[in-house]
Parts: structure tokens; sequence; C-alpha cells
């Protein structure tokens, strides 16, 4: 979920309230999934006594430069999130973490105490996020395989269309690769897409200038307003798409019906009378209506628009595919779940809370079964592997989190 406007607030707000403080005491969690090729205890050694001097960011990557590497780096991932004690970061649609929770939130990867007594946070409920300590994360994997930034950076027109004209993969699946452009993700295709009236899979090699010209220009406008209002969703406009494609619930934009489909591996929202199919796609590819007919030449009978909505490997909630026919990938429990005690985490939560769009930091657009709608599915489907190229796994069920939190002076919390 989170993407550039989000990770840029998060970068926005560590260089105002940060930058120039010492660290003074480091928490690093035990969770060898989320915390990379260093230990706890290693980890927190680097860091200690160090003073901040800026707060980089590429594309979804955010790193902390001290007054001497290695340097703290950042890979969002699905649910990753900045909070600083008495300071408003942005939200994200479905936070992870409430106000109201313990601090540190026991889904705290990354904590430090600066000098003046500030307290910064890093938690991934998910634990699809990636914490690295790099002597130079600019010339190293994952940052240094990112194309060019999508604000700091942006391609020219020419160099936009001649890019585009190279692939013949659908136009969402492109841009959401973070090797062509970095920083777009789901809710930011979306909404590109639906403001230059492009459907999702009309292949990039296919459009036309004018329409490779408007797609770039709203690229540009989407995400510096977004990053303006410093990714608070309440404040952007209320024509984007962005207000109306949660849950996939039923709604419209002016009148006009918002449609489901799977584009780029994702759950994508678009307006079928709005954003059309051109030149010979129109005929062959099947758009999802409940008319019950033939659509497109050779195409076959429709009997209801939603099982053409293909999932790459979760509903939108974050949980495996329920629709009929379809098994869920669940480990038997007995009985029912008990509440953790107090003090104790409860690292099994797939609650309300879990994020609706996948993360995918280094997706390959080679991928292209995902993206062509299908007319039924098979009641013995597996879910695909749908990693997002830094190594991030995931199944029905949510492993269990073992997180210790470990520090000098500081409580051990064992995982449930």
């Amino acid at each position: 979920m989170p993407e550039l406007p989000e990770v840029e607030a998060a970068r926005r707000a560590i260089e105002l309230h940060c930058v120039g403080k010492k660290i003074l005491r480091a928490v690093i969690a035990e969770d060898d999934k989320v915390i990379v090729d260093v230990s706890p205890s290693d980890f927190e050694a680097s860091i200690f006594g160090k003073l901040i001097v800026a707060a980089h960011r590429k594309g979804k990557n955010m790193w902390l430069q001290l007054d001497s590497p290695p340097y703290p780096t950042f890979q969002f991932g699905m649910a990753g999130a900045i909070y600083i004690k008495g300071v408003a970061v942005t939200k994200y649609k479905r936070s992870a973490v409430k106000d109201t929770d313990e601090w540190p939130s026991k889904y705290s990867k990354f904590f430090i105490e600066l000098d003046d007594g500030l307290e910064l946070s890093f938690t991934d409920k998910r634990r699809f996020a990636r914490v690295r300590l790099l002597k130079n994360p600019a010339i190293v994997a994952p940052i240094s395989e990112l194309g060019p930034d999508a604000l700091m950076d942006p391609m020219t027109v020419d160099d936009f269309i001649h890019s585009l004209s190279k692939f013949k993969k659908d136009i969402k699946t492109v841009i959401l690769d973070q090797k062509f452009i970095s920083g777009i993700g789901n809710w930011i295709a979306d909404e590109v897409l639906y403001q230059a009236r492009i459907h999702p899979l009309q292949k990039a090699s296919s459009l036309s200038k004018d329409s490779c010209k408007t797609l770039q220009n709203c690229i540009k406008e989407v995400i510096q307003y977004a990053v303006e209002v410093d990714a608070d969703c309440s404040r952007f406009p209320l024509e984007w798409i962005f207000h109306s494609r949660w849950g996939k619930k039923p709604g419209r934009m002016n009148g006009k019906k918002i449609e489901f489909i799977s584009a780029g591996g994702r759950t994508t929202a678009f307006v079928p009378e709005l954003q059309k199919l051109e030149g010979v796609q129109a005929s062959e590819v099947v758009v999802p209506r409940k008319s019950g007919k033939k659509t497109g030449k050779g195409s076959k009978d429709v009997e209801d628009g939603s099982n053409l909505v293909e999932q790459s490997e979760e509903e939108e909630n974050g949980e495996p595919l329920k629709s009929k026919g379809v098994k869920k990938n669940t480990t038997p429990r007995a009985g029912k779940k008990k509440a953790p005690a107090k003090g104790k985490i409860n690292n099994n939560d797939n609650d309300e809370e879990e994020d609706e769009d996948e993360d995918d930091d280094n997706s390959d657009i080679d991928k292209t079964k995902k993206n062509k709608p299908q007319i039924k599915r098979s009641a013995k489907r597996k879910p695909k592997d749908n990693s997002d190229g830094d190594e991030s796994e995931y199944s029905g069920d949510e492993k269990k989190q073992k997180t210790k939190m470990t520090s000098r002076g500081s409580k051990k919390n064992k995982g449930k």
C-alpha cells in the first residue's frame, strides 16, 4: 500500500524532526524475515551514538544517512510505516497501527530514541518490508535496480514514448514495474490510467503518442498533488477514483459504473465507459459485463462479470481466494483463538486492517499470464507465487511472527 507519496511524507517528517540529532538508544526486532543479513545486536551497535545527517528516498525505498556508514535502509513492502511519537506522519488508507496502540507498537521492527527524547519507529504488521544495514544503499540492490524516480527523475516525453513502444505488455503491468519507473504502486496506477482515460489492459506499444503524453502528464500531476498534501487521502480531489476503488464495492464516477478486473497481477478499478480498449484489442479482449452474451470474436459466454475477475494471489483484503470452488489455503485450528495475555504479542493478526493492495517493489513485466481475464477458475487451482522481487512470501495463513525486541535495559517480548 505505501507508495511514493506515503514514503516521501515519511522522509520529509524525518528530515524535519530528526536530522541533526544523535541516536541514544536502538531496539531492533529479532525477525530475520524483515531484518535482512544482520543480527539485531550488530544492527543496534552499528547505529548507536550516530548522528542523523539526512533522509533519502528512491521509489518506495528510504534510507537514513548517518555521520558514518552503514546506513539503515527501508523497503516498505505492503504495510511498512514510519511513526514518530508526538508527530503527525501521514496515515495510509488502512493503517496497520492505531494511535491508541501501545508504544512502541508490537509490530515495531526498528526503534530509535534520539538525544532530545524524540522516538521513531518503523513498523510492519504484514512482514513484507525489508530493513537492511548498507554501506552505500544507492549503489546496491534493491535500490540500484530501480528505474528513474517518478517524482525526482521523470523521463522526458520522447524517452517515455520510446520506452513504452518497446513493451507489448499491458500498460498497467509496465508502469507498475519498479525497474521501468520507481514509486508507482496499485492505487497510483489505477488513478493515472483513469485520469488519462486509458484501459488498464491496453498494450503499451499500441498507445498513440498523444495517449503517452497524457499518461506521463497524469503521472506527474497525481504524484505531485499527493506529495504536496503529505499523502493525506482525505485531501485528495473528490473526482479521483481513489475514493471509490477500495473493497471492490459498487460505485460510480459521474454516474458511470466502476468495474474491477485483474491487470498487472493486481485488482484494478476502472470505468469501462471512459477507459476503452482501442485498436484490435477492442474485439479480442473480454471485458467484464453482466450480459450473459458473447463479447468479441471467438470469446466464450459470460455468465457473470464477477467470474472474470482474476486475483493474482490474494483478495484485496489480504485473504486467500474465497470464491466458490476455490479451496482456501488454511491450517486447521483446534478451538477458538485465545486472546493474548497481557504483555505478550499476538503475531497472527489477519484482521480488518489488512491492506487492500499487494505491494511488488520489483515486479517482472514479463509475467503476463495474470493479465488476461479468465472465464472460469479451476476448483483445484492453487495460489501462484507472486513474490515482490525482494524474497517476499505469503500464504493464506500468515506465518506466526516470533518477534523479540532486545536492547540494553529493554524488556524482551516473546512472540506468541
